[in-house]
C-alpha cells in the first residue's frame, strides 16, 4: 500500500539513543515522513515509566542533524522536544521504541517506552509505543518490526480517536512471514507476577541488591495483547491515564455508611 506522508515525526525510546530498536524505527519513520527527529535518552532508562525530571537540570547533546541525546527520562525527551527543540512546529506523530521485548499487561505501567507515548498524549500529540517480543534474548527478531511497522503505523495513525489515547503496539516473536494481521486488544494481565530482590556482596563484603522481575507464561484471556502476540498477531491496545478500579469503586460506594 502507499503510505500517507506525515509532516513531522518525533522518535524516542527508553533503551537509549544507541539502541538497535531506535535505529530500526528511524528507518521505518523515513518511509512515512521526510522530516524525522530523534530525541532520546543518553542512556538506558528502562522501567522509568512516565517519570519527569523535576529536580535535576536536563542537558541536551546533538548527535547529528535532527538527532539529540538528553540526560533524562523518555518523558523528559518528549517534553523537551515538543516544547523546545522542535520550536513551533509540533510533530504530527510521536513514535516510541522499538523496545527490546514486549510491553504487555501491567508492565505497561512501568515501561519507559509506554511512558514516553503517554507523555506525548498529555501534551496533545498522537503517539504510539512499539515493542518487539522475543523468545531468545540473543536473537531478537528485529526484522519483524522493521517489515510490519510501516503498514501498522499507516493504518492506525490517521484515525481521529474519540478521546485522547496512545496506542501500545507489540510485534510477535516470529518471522514477519509468519505474523498475522494487527488486532485491537485490551491490556489484560500480562506476564509480570512479582519483583524479586537478589542480595549479593561486593569484593569488600558490602551488600548490594538487584531487582529482578518474575514472569510466567500462562495464557492470558482472549482479546488481550498477550494472547494476541502468543497467537502471532500484532497487538494494538489503546491506553489512557484513567486507572480507577470500577469493581472496587462500586463495592466501596455500596458499603453501608
Amino acid at each position: 500500500m502507499s503510505h500517507p506522508v506525515f509532516r513531522r515525526i518525533l522518535l524516542t525510546n527508553d533503551d537509549g539513543i544507541d539502541a538497535p530498536g531506535l535505529e530500526l524505527l528511524q528507518d521505518v519513520a523515513a518511509q512515512l515522513s521526510d522530516d524525522v527527529w530523534v530525541v532520546a535518552p543518553a542512556r538506558d532508562q528502562s522501567g522509568i515509566s512516565h517519570a519527569l525530571s523535576l529536580h535535576d537540570p536536563l542537558r541536551v547533546h546533538q548527535h547529528g542533524p535532527r538527532r539529540f541525546a538528553v540526560t533524562g527520562t523518555p518523558g523528559d525527551c518528549v517534553a523537551i522536544a515538543a516544547r523546545h527543540i522542535l520550536g513551533d512546529a509540533a510533530p504530527s506523530l510521536v513514535l516510541s521504541g522499538v523496545n527490546r521485548g514486549a510491553n504487555l499487561g501491567v508492565e505497561t505501567v512501568f515501561s519507559g517506552t509506554v511512558g514516553a507515548a503517554m507523555t506525548a498524549m498529555l501534551l496533545g500529540l498522537p503517539a504510539f509505543a512499539l515493542s518487539q517480543a522475543f523468545s531468545d534474548g540473543n536473537n531478537v527478531p528485529w526484522e519483524t518490526a522493521r517489515k510490519l511497522a510501516p503498514d501498522v503505523i499507516a493504518a492506525f495513525a490517521p484515525l481521529a480517536l474519540p478521546e485522547p489515547a496512545c496506542l501500545n503496539i507489540n510485534f510477535p516473536a516470529c518471522p514477519a512471514s509468519e505474523a498475522k494481521e494487527a488486532v485491537v486488544t485490551t491490556q489484560g494481565r500480562g506476564l509480570l507476577r512479582d519483583v524479586e530482590v537478589v542480595a549479593r556482596e561486593d569484593m569488600r563484603r558490602a551488600a548490594y541488591h538487584w531487582l529482578h522481575l518474575k514472569r510466567d507464561h500462562e495464557g492470558d484471556a482472549p482479546g488481550t495483547e498477550t494472547r494476541a502476540i502468543t497467537e502471532k498477531h500484532v497487538s494494538v491496545t489503546p491506553l489512557s491515564f484513567g486507572r480507577t478500579n470500577r469493581v472496587v469503586h462500586d463495592w466501596l460506594m455500596a458499603r453501608p455508611r
